[in-house]
């Protein structure tokens, strides 16, 4: 092979890597790499409060 040759096939590798390699992917934003959700679904009944429950548990 001539040093020509050599030359044209390392400029044509050199281009090609160029063209996958050139440029540096896009920045992914914080936000859009967290997801938030609840650990449990949501009990209405747990947080419903019954201001005479302590005398049916504790009085009676």
């Amino acid at each position: 092979m001539s040093q020509e040759q050599m030359n044209a096939d390392a400029a044509a590798a050199e281009t090609a890597r160029r063209a996958r390699f050139g440029t540096l992917p896009e920045r992914v934003r914080l936000e859009d790499t967290v997801e938030e959700r609840p650990a449990t679904a949501p009990d209405p009944a747990r947080d419903a409060y019954n201001e005479d429950e302590w005398l049916v548990r504790y009085a009676l």
